[in-house]
């Protein structure tokens, strides 16, 4: 009986030494599985705000993301995103771009967003640009290539002929508008995209008038950025237009002040005076007859659109209004327009303004 009650004893220790063993390994498993899965899915990014724009630049690697993340206060915990991210091969697969990180985000979610190459999408915007050096300017403030980068690539002799253009054409290609773009578009891939963009918003009614105007879309482009540079307000933009088709239709020459400000460089100037009449450029207006080569700024669509919509009336002339509102006085006559123009002289004398 003491044998069997011995043997009893002993069998119950080794179930209750089994049971805990089981029960020790079982609360083990739960850990190892309760780490795996925190690690993976439990939120690792805690942000003041519902989101965090995060920015790879190209060629980075993989520890500059880590780096970054957590210099900028994305991630709280390094070591389990290191842990993830390796796991699913992000290491190998860092993509360059720019990505809104929301609050509240696993270890998982984060590393499948910058891996997806996914990008928060940028909006830019450009207007009131003269020259592509300035539009350079302008775009590089959205996008990852610097401003040189972009200015560089503009000032290739043979880039505008892979586009169809000259190099005095080609600022008419870039339509001023606001895009969606991925911030690590490169200058090329900008320009590509200018193209398409270009050849959308003329196909259709714009080329049909344009046509029966009998004048290029780089003309109306070039007249266009005349207009622009002469008004200050768009209700102005179709009769300016329809001062210069006149003369145009009339073979007079267009004598447009901002053509002689674009060849002496220097868009500042606000009295022409004979001596810059005088100047052997194509882009002088007084001295040569017809459209200068190409744009003297990147035309607006209100001033494009206006040429192409120009006023039909019997002015051939007009001069900024005495009053310095910004408006013009029109005139059918020589004799009106130089009684216009002496107000305006008058005027600019009183202020003391001599250039």
């Amino acid at each position: 009986m003491k044998f069997e009650r011995r043997r009893i004893r002993r069998v119950g220790t080794a179930v209750r030494i089994s049971m805990l063993v089981v029960f020790l390994g079982l609360v083990v498993m739960v850990l190892v599985v309760y780490n795996l899965y925190s690690r993976i899915f439990i939120p690792n990014v805690t942000l003041d705000a519902e989101h965090a724009l995060f920015y790879i630049p190209t060629g980075s690697d993989f520890e500059f993301v880590i780096d970054n993340l957590e210099e900028d206060g994305i991630i709280d915990d390094r070591k389990s995103f290191r842990w993830v991210a390796i796991r699913k091969g992000y290491d190998r697969n860092v993509r360059p771009g720019r990505y809104k990180v929301p609050d509240g985000v696993s270890n998982n979610e984060l590393v499948n967003l910058i891996r997806s190459g996914k990008q928060d999408p940028v909006m830019v915007v450009f207007n009131h640009v003269r020259t592509l050096d300035h539009l350079a300017g302008k775009v590089s403030g959205y996008l990852e290539p610097d401003s040189a980068d972009f200015a560089d690539w503009f000032a290739r002799e043979d880039l505008p002929a892979e586009y169809g253009f000259d190099m005095a054409s080609f600022p008419s290609m870039f339509i001023p508008n606001t895009y969606e773009f991925y911030w690590n578009t490169s200058p090329e891939e900008f320009t590509g995209r200018m193209q398409r963009e270009y050849e959308k918003f003329w196909q259709g009614e714009r080329d049909r008038k344009a046509k029966r105007m009998e004048m290029s879309r780089s003309e109306v482009s070039t007249l266009a950025s005349i207009v622009d540079e002469e008004t200050l307000f768009d209700d102005e933009n179709r009769r300016v237009a329809g001062v210069y088709i006149n003369r145009l239709e009339r073979g007079i020459p267009l004598q447009a002040d901002p053509t002689l400000r674009f060849a002496l460089g220097d868009f500042t100037v606000k009295r022409i005076v004979n001596a810059y009449k005088q100047i052997d450029s194509p882009y002088n207006t007084y001295k040569y007859r017809g459209l200068p080569p190409g744009p003297i700024s990147i035309p607006s669509v209100a001033s494009i659109d206006a040429v192409l919509d120009y006023e039909n009336h019997n002015y051939y002339y007009f001069c900024a209004r005495a009053d310095f509102s910004g408006y013009h006085a029109f005139a059918r006559t020589l004799s009106e327009h130089n009684r216009n123009a002496r107000k305006y002289q008058d005027a600019l004398n009183r202020n003391r303004i001599y250039r």
